[in-house]
Parts: C-alpha cells; sequence; structure tokens
C-alpha cells in the first residue's frame, strides 16, 4: 500500500511539473521575472510636457496596440513626466528599475539617458524615442548595432531641407540666430552640422548657449539684440519647453522663428520642414512589442531613423510678417492655431 501511494503522488508530482512547464513556455518572450498569466509592466519616462513629446507617446501606445499589446488588457503602462528636470528623470528611471519593469521606454534624449543610466546593470530593456544623436549621448554604440540593452527611434533633422527652406523665405538674410541647451548633446550635434552646412548657402550662425529655463528669456533678448534676421530652433527640449519667451523676443524685433515640427509651427514659428512625432513614436512601439514577444534583443535591433519630412507654415505669421509664400512650397501644408 505504501508503495502505492509513493507511485501516485510521484505521478501527481511530474504531472503537475509539466502543466507548470508549459505555462512557463507559453509566456510570448517577457522577462523571467514575470508571472504566468501576468500583466507586463512599461514604465514611460517623458522628460516634459510639449506637443511633440506628447506625440511620441500617442504613437508608442499606437505601436503597442498594432502588435498586440493594449494597456489595461496585457500590458500595465506606468506612464511619468519629469516636468523638465533631469534630477527628476533620474529619480523616476531608478524607481521604475526597483519595482523591476518588463521594459523602459525614454521620451526625449534627457529622459533616455536616465533610464538607460538606471537600467543598464540590470537585463530590463530600455527603449526611446525623439533622441537625436543616441550615439553621442552614450546609450548606444551604433545606430545599426545598438550593442547595449537600449534602442527605439532617432529625430535626426533634416537640416540642409531646413536651411534651404530659410534662405528660400528669407533671400536677404545674412544672420541666423541659434539658441540651444549646452547640455544637450542632440542641440550640440545639430548646432554642428547647422555650423558646416551655413557657408554653402551663405548664412552666419549666431550661437548663444544656456544651461537651464530660466536662461532663455534673456538668451533670446541678446540673440535678437545681435542682428540675426531670424531665430532657428531645433528639437532642444528645454528651448521648446519655453519657445513662447523666444517667440516674444523674435516679434518684438519682427524676426522670424523657424521651428523643427508641425507643433512649434501651429504655436508661432513661421515654417518648418517637420517631422511626424507620431509615426515616430509608433515605430518605437512596434520595436518595443518585439522585445515584449522576445522576437529580438534590444542590443540587436538596429535604431529607427526618420526619413521623410513636410513643409509646413503659419499662414497667420506670414501674413504679420508681410512675407510672400515662396512658389517653391507652394504645395506646403498651411497650419493654423
Amino acid at each position: 500500500m505504501n508503495k502505492l501511494f509513493k507511485k501516485i503522488t510521484a505521478a501527481v508530482l511530474a504531472a503537475t511539473l509539466t502543466v507548470f512547464t508549459a505555462a512557463c513556455s507559453s509566456n510570448g518572450g517577457a522577462s523571467s521575472d514575470n508571472k504566468s498569466g501576468d500583466k507586463l509592466n512599461i514604465g514611460v519616462l517623458q522628460f516634459a510636457t510639449h506637443p511633440s513629446l506628447d506625440n511620441c507617446y500617442t504613437g508608442f501606445k499606437q505601436g503597442l496596440e498594432e502588435a498586440g499589446f493594449k494597456d489595461g488588457d496585457n500590458i500595465t503602462i506606468d506612464f511619468q513626466n519629469g516636468q523638465a528636470d533631469t534630477s527628476n528623470c533620474d529619480m523616476i528611471a531608478k524607481n521604475m528599475v526597483s519595482k523591476k519593469y518588463d521594459l523602459i521606454m525614454g521620451i526625449a534624449t534627457p529622459a533616455a539617458m536616465s533610464s538607460y543610466a538606471a537600467a543598464k546593470s540590470t537585463k530590463i530593456p530600455v527603449v526611446f524615442t525623439a533622441v537625436s544623436d543616441p550615439v553621442a549621448t552614450g546609450i548606444i554604440k551604433s545606430i545599426e548595432k545598438p550593442g547595449s540593452n537600449c534602442t527605439g527611434s532617432s529625430d535626426i533633422l533634416p537640416l540642409e531641407q531646413q536651411m534651404k527652406m530659410i534662405r528660400t523665405f528669407l533671400p536677404n538674410a545674412k544672420k541666423i540666430g541659434i539658441l540651444y541647451t549646452t547640455s544637450e548633446p542632440n542641440s550640440v550635434s545639430h548646432l554642428a552640422k547647422f555650423k558646416e552646412l551655413a557657408p554653402k548657402y551663405n548664412f552666419e550662425i549666431v550661437e548663444v548657449g544656456v544651461t537651464n529655463a530660466s536662461e532663455v528669456s534673456a538668451a533670446a533678448a541678446s540673440i535678437v539684440a545681435k542682428g540675426v534676421d531670424c531665430i532657428n530652433n531645433f528639437t532642444d527640449n528645454n528651448v521648446v519647453d519655453n519657445l513662447s519667451t523666444v517667440l516674444q523676443s523674435a516679434e518684438k524685433a519682427n524676426i522670424p522663428v523657424f521651428g523643427s515640427e508641425e507643433e512649434q509651427v501651429k504655436n508661432g514659428c513661421l515654417a518648418s520642414q517637420s517631422i511626424d512625432y507620431v509615426a515616430l513614436g509608433k515605430e518605437t512601439g512596434k520595436i518595443a512589442a518585439k522585445i515584449l514577444k522576445g522576437e529580438a534583443k534590444a542590443s540587436d535591433i538596429p535604431v529607427y531613423t526618420v526619413q521623410e519630412c513636410k513643409p509646413v507654415y503659419n499662414k497667420e505669421m506670414l501674413k504679420k510678417l508681410n512675407i510672400t509664400l515662396p512658389s517653391e512650397y507652394s504645395d506646403a501644408v498651411a497650419i493654423t492655431k
């Protein structure tokens, strides 16, 4: 009787182990810390609140949903905003890592850097979007093969198309003013490229660097006082977050501000060769889905770089500045606030 009991017990244990193993193997490539049947936890850290970054988040969720991941169904998204403060971003990212999230996504360069720094010694993958120069930030080794447990999408600006646009809209302009944040690698690299292109289009670049939001107002007044014919804005998070201040200084001098995407044009910039940030975020969502499904490791997924842009202009600003829309841009999209 004792022998029979032992045989029955062993059989029950074996069956239980088989069921448990099958359940684990159907877990879709999620983190090993995630229990079978549980929702996957995704942390999203956005550097600041402004339309282009908000659009990235919208697109990110769309990309995930198209791949079968929906917030509230099989994933839980913890969205946090750093309020344009890098120390906040560092703290939020560390908290997400301590909770052992299955994936962390950083929107904009400072948020991506904080996320990578917090997670790099763990197995938690990091994806990013709206990072113009991820190699310069140190979060990846190369666009083609990131190397680290981090990948995503890059909003490398079409700078030559932008400079060509400025020359066409302002045929007699000589000086372009650039306001940028010295600690943002994307802005530094954009500035270097813009200065490289300037002689080709017979422009002089007048630059003023800032270190934080409190300096933007004085810097904008300073760059206008230097006699620039216009101001060009990159995807500098600090400057975009304080764009109204820049626009006010430019308006007083009756000079245009050229933006880097459609939302800035809506807010008062004259024109832009615009990037679609919803589409950029969507590509990041698709990348995140591949990682969550276990189809690929972040270190092996090439960074997606935006290839297309469209010319847009602010109809009201065109009239206000008494500028005629160049025939070359007759098919540009008219934007109104």
